[in-house]
């Protein structure tokens, strides 16, 4: 009898990888290899080459890779970053962070920005696009780029929640300046804490990566290069994520017939818009499944209270809060959606079991 499906159970999955993990516990523990050693250097290598980047760089959390590539491409005080009216608030953060205005543009059905609406938004102070790829399904690159190209714009990929993704083969964080990645335990290629990374195909945004998270140290010559920050991702973390990151291809396999099942199973309900989109070349990885159901909370609510733990990121949209200071020009799409949003139990530790309980449960719902 199933009382309660977990959104994710990072404990379950412990539990499936133990041995493994345990292993790369000891490995570290037994060399007292705490800080900057070999298993980031690995992890960071093995990394660069899952995405397609010559460099990967190793990080405390996501946000910091997008702040950081914020610094990394010259962006600060006067310059405009265009972002997604639908993200998470840090994506946004950043660019507050780093001194500029972020100049918000409504998304499309998909939950990823609007690419009709970016030229319209684009103005002489203008420096860069923050395409962020929310779920596991990537924005429009290869227009983002195009338009990029055409206005002289850096691109920055916030890539947290889509690590694995890929359009015609090239994968996410591969396109822009910088691809950004968030290891917050939730995300799917999640640690045991928090952590970060930066991949690109520029040298010198690597090296610039490598000496800011690092209190602005050059630690091959000790010369400090700048102010920096203290946001290196740790090496016991590192040991975690590499070993995972080995399992990715096949559980990403995993999220993509446990996304099918749903489909089958739910796609007669015309209250539900489930995500599965046509675009050519594109494949969706999964991170979260974040469908949309007509009737908001009264879904999400009924599906928490028969046990189904799910996620409404994001009813108020993140420039509602007033203390943000954001200027709201009109999202209509940010607005249906985040009345709408509800994502589902997607994980590899879910047992068809308990994504039969899900289904059973979302068609009791509509009386199915």
């Amino acid at each position: 009898m199933i009382n309660k499906v977990r959104f994710v159970e990072p404990s379950k999955l412990y539990l499936m990888i133990k041995d493994e993990l345990d292993a790369a516990y000891f490995d570290v523990m037994s060399k007292g290899e705490l800080i900057d050693r070999s298993h980031l250097k690995k992890f960071e290598e093995n990394l660069a080459k899952f995405v397609g980047t010559k460099y990967a760089v190793g990080l405390n959390s996501g946000y910091d890779s997008l702040q950081l590539s914020l610094r990394a491409a010259g962006i600060g005080a006067g310059d405009e970053v265009i972002v997604p009216a639908h993200t998470f608030v840090a994506s946004c953060s950043a660019i507050v962070n780093v001194g500029a205005t972020p100049v918000l543009v409504d998304v499309a059905p998909d939950f990823n920005i609007d690419v009709d609406k970016i030229e319209e938004a684009i103005t002489e102070n203008t420096k860069a696009i923050m395409a962020v790829h929310l779920s596991g399904w990537m924005a429009d690159m290869p227009r983002i780029m195009k338009i990029a190209e055409k206005n002289n714009l850096k691109v920055i990929e916030d890539a947290c929640q889509s690590l694995g993704s890929s359009i015609n083969g090239k994968g996410a964080g591969s396109w822009g300046l910088t691809g950004c990645f968030s290891f917050y335990p939730f995300k799917i290629l999640g640690g045991y804490g928090d952590g970060g990374a930066i991949t690109t195909n520029d040298e010198n945004v690597a090296t610039f990566a490598r000496r800011m998270r690092f209190n602005g140290e050059d630690r091959a010559t000790g010369e400090y290069c700048g102010h920096g920050f203290t946001c290196l991702l740790d090496n016991l973390q590192a040991a975690f994520l590499d070993v995972k990151l080995a399992k990715l291809p096949e559980w990403i396999k995993r999220r993509q017939w446990i996304a099918e099942k749903y489909r089958q199973s739910l796609s007669d309900i015309p209250d539900l818009l489930l995500p599965h989109y046509n675009r050519e070349g594109s494949d969706h990885v999964y991170q979260n499944y974040t469908l949309r159901s007509k009737h908001g909370n009264e879904f999400s609510d009924y599906l928490k209270s028969n046990g189904v733990e799910v996620l409404t990121q994001f009813r108020k949209p993140y420039y509602k809060h007033e203390a943000l200071k954001l200027v709201d020009r009109g999202f209509p799409e940010t607005e249906a959606l985040s009345r709408e949003v509800c994502s589902l139990p997607m994980n590899v530790e879910i047992d068809n079991e308990e994504i039969d309980y899900v289904i059973k449960v979302v068609r009791s719902f509509y009386g199915k």
